[in-house]
Parts: structure tokens; C-alpha cells; sequence
């Protein structure tokens, strides 16, 4: 009889093994790996996340690779196939911009939106939209004023608002030298709304890396990797009128276990509370989940590695999306059951469970550092820098 029962536990322990492995192996599809074509034309090494249209074809961009090596703009369809709608430096001194890595935002008539960190008629980076028949058009060149007042290296995502202004963030430059907020309009006048490093000891914030969210008043929302009270950045609200506030200022904790070096923009929900990640700090120095309320007072969802071996991933770089539920959604760059990384969700109580673990081997992907986009089947579509067949980089999907 125990000699049954035992065979009987063997026997669902190996089941749900099974059961468990089959479903890790089911959760995420490569759907497209870059450089599959000669000399890498169809891209390489993506750094932004990626947009979805109402058909499903998924858009963004890779930082190297293309016609010219110098990046590309991209659509890949929901069967997998891949097509390249720019090639970046096709002009003369890359008048066009080069090495994008932002991603996109797509308007209704379907043009595409975004910013090449260099290049550009004064090497600063550019503003750019690409028409539904792959013509780019720069929008705006920085580094167009005395001292690149206007910013310069613009590195992260764009927002687009109702009538066509577009906003982002540029890591350095501006008035002080520390970065800036601005606002490009469809015509292609650019408005420093914020400069960087305007208060004593960059209080204020310093290198913004991440995009913006913007309320329904017209503010505006995000991070800077560095500055603040601590020197460790900011979560920093800027008003319509150009007035700055540091909502709250990282490290603020001993050993930072309140997280430190944001490099992702932040999420917002319907009651203003923020949410984002750190790259470093929390309890175990490796990154945290984070909320910031409309007052500015900090809650740690989540630390990085708080399991052994980091399985539940370390050094997140991307920022989050959130569903309906309150449940957020993002990637670490390493960490995860094999080092490579990960993609995971945070409950709105704090609960994080990894989603994926990228393979060993990278065949999957590897060290993704751009964030994730929802569809309405609650299926997660992101990029991987590294791995995948040849090692270029992915496009990939994970069903929760």
C-alpha cells in the first residue's frame, strides 16, 4: 500500500514537471530574430519597445544595422515576417539622424514618430516621422542653438498629443547642461519647456534617459537617472507653464533600499500615482518596482533579487505597462533562472512572479532593456538587445 502511494506522488510530481516545463516552453515566441539577412540590412541590436497597430503588426526600431549599419525603422506582421521601412543614415553627414534608440509612437493615417539619439544637421539627434510608404522626414534637428541650448542626444521615447505636438526628453544639453523637457510642434518648432540642473547641486533632476507621460491638464511626468536631493535622480512633474517639481528625489533611504538610478519613464494611473523602476538600489542593491503618489511618497512593490541567484531577475532598464487590474508588466536586463534576463508582473499588492526567464544560450533572447506593450488578450510583445538566432537581437511575445 505505501509502496503504491509513494508511486502515486512520484507519478503527479512528475506530471505537474512536466505540466510546468510544457508551459514555460509555450510562454514565449521569438518572432522575428535581427540580422537574418547579409550584413545585418534588416537590423540589429534593438533598444526600444515596440508599437502595435489595430491589425497587429507590430513597429520599432534597432540602433544598429540596415542599409547603412547606422539603424532602422521596422514593421514585423503577426505571422513573423519583417520589413524594414528605413534605413537610418541615407543621407549626406546622416542628415537623417542615426542610431535611434527610442521607439515609436504611430498616429490614426499611420505615420510613425520618433528620435535618432545622433546625427542630424548639427550631430545633436533629430526629431523624425516616417509615412506609411517608408519617406522620413526630420521634424527637427537638435543642437540648433548657441551652447545646444535646445538639448542634444535626445534618448527615449515621444509622446504625441491631440493636436500633433509631439514630447520628449533629451539626456544632456539645454540651458544648464543637464538635459531637457521639450515640445516639438507639427510644423517643427521646438520649446524647451524645462532645462536640467537649474537648482543648486541639481536638485531639480539631471540626464533624463526616459520619456515622458502626460495628464489630462497638460502636465508632465517622468525621471532623470542622476541629480536630486541625493545625487541618485528623480521623479519630477513639469506643469504646462514650465514649472518643475522634484516629486521625489531617490536614495532618500540608507543604502538606497528606496532604489536609485531611474532609467525608465513611469506609468500613471487613474488616482496620479506613479509607477516605475530603478536600475540600481532596493533591498539587494539590484533594482526595484516602484510607486510614487500624486504627493510624492514612495512604496517599494518590489526589490530585485530578492531570490537566490537573482531568479527573479536584476537591473531592470525598461518601465512598465499596466492593465485594467492594476497588475505591471516589465523586463530586467539580466538575472532570471539563466543570467539572461527576464520578463515579468508586480500585483498591484506587490507580488512579483517572472514570466519568462530567457534561455542560457540566448536563443530566445537576451538582456532585454526596453519595456513591453499589452494587447487585448493580455499578450506581452517586447524586444531583446542580444540573442536569438544570430544573436542580434529579437522581437518576441509572451502569453502571461
Amino acid at each position: 500500500m505505501l509502496l503504491r502511494f509513494n508511486l502515486l506522488i512520484l507519478t503527479t510530481i512528475a506530471i505537474l514537471l512536466s505540466a510546468s516545463q510544457s508551459a514555460g516552453a509555450q510562454t514565449e515566441t521569438v518572432l522575428y530574430s535581427f540580422c537574418s539577412q547579409t550584413g545585418c540590412t534588416d537590423g540589429s541590436h534593438p533598444q526600444a519597445g515596440l508599437v502595435q497597430d489595430p491589425s497587429g503588426n507590430l513597429y520599432g526600431t534597432t540602433f544598429d544595422g540596415g542599409a547603412n549599419a547606422k539603424g532602422t525603422a521596422f514593421s514585423v506582421s503577426p505571422s513573423g515576417t519583417e520589413n524594414v521601412l528605413y534605413s537610418f543614415c541615407a543621407l549626406d553627414d546622416c542628415d537623417d539622424g542615426y542610431h535611434p534608440r527610442a521607439g515609436l509612437v504611430r498616429d490614426t493615417m499611420g505615420n510613425l514618430y520618433g528620435a535618432a539619439f545622433d546625427g542630424g544637421a548639427h550631430d545633436g539627434g533629430t526629431i523624425f516621422s516616417i509615412n506609411p510608404s517608408g519617406t522620413e522626414t526630420v521634424i527637427y534637428t537638435f543642437c540648433t542653438q548657441g551652447g545646444c541650448r535646445d538639448g542634444y542626444y535626445p534618448h527615449a521615447d515621444l509622446i504625441r498629443d491631440g493636436s500633433g505636438n509631439l514630447y520628449g526628453t533629451t539626456q544632456f544639453r539645454g540651458a544648464n547642461g543637464g538635459g531637457t523637457v521639450f515640445k516639438v510642434t507639427p510644423s517643427g518648432t521646438e520649446t524647451v519647456l524645462y532645462s536640467f540642473c537649474a537648482k543648486a547641486g541639481c536638485a531639480d533632476g539631471l540626464h533624463p534617459r526616459a520619456g515622458l507621460v502626460r495628464d489630462s491638464s497638460g502636465n508632465l511626468y517622468g525621471t532623470t537617472s542622476d541629480g536630486g536631493a541625493n545625487g541618485k535622480g528623480v521623479v519630477f512633474k513639469v506643469s504646462r507653464t514650465g514649472i518643475e517639481t522634484a516629486l521625489y528625489s531617490f536614495c532618500a533611504q540608507s543604502n538606497c533600499i528606496d532604489g536609485s538610478n531611474p532609467h525608465a519613464s513611469v506609468v500613471r494611473d487613474g488616482k496620479g500615482n506613479l509607477y516605475g523602476t530603478t536600475y540600481n538600489g532596493g533591498a539587494n542593491g539590484m533594482g526595484t518596482v516602484f510607486q510614487v503618489s500624486s504627493i510624492g511618497v514612495e512604496t517599494i512593490l518590489h526589490s530585485f533579487c530578492s531570490q537566490t541567484g537573482c531568479a527573479d531577475g536584476s537591473r531592470p532598464q525598461a518601465g512598465l505597462v499596466r492593465d485594467a487590474k492594476g497588475n505591471l508588466y516589465g523586463t530586467t536586463q539580466s538575472g532570471g533562472a539563466r543570467k539572461k534576463g527576464t520578463v515579468f508582473s508586480v500585483s498591484a499588492t506587490g507580488v512579483e512572479t517572472v514570466l519568462h526567464s530567457f534561455a542560457a544560450g540566448g536563443t530566445d533572447g537576451a538582456s532585454p532593456i526596453s519595456g513591453l506593450i499589452l494587447d487585448d488578450q493580455g499578450n506581452l510583445y517586447g524586444t531583446t538587445l542580444s540573442g536569438g538566432a544570430n544573436r542580434m537581437g529579437t522581437v518576441f511575445k509572451v502569453v502571461p
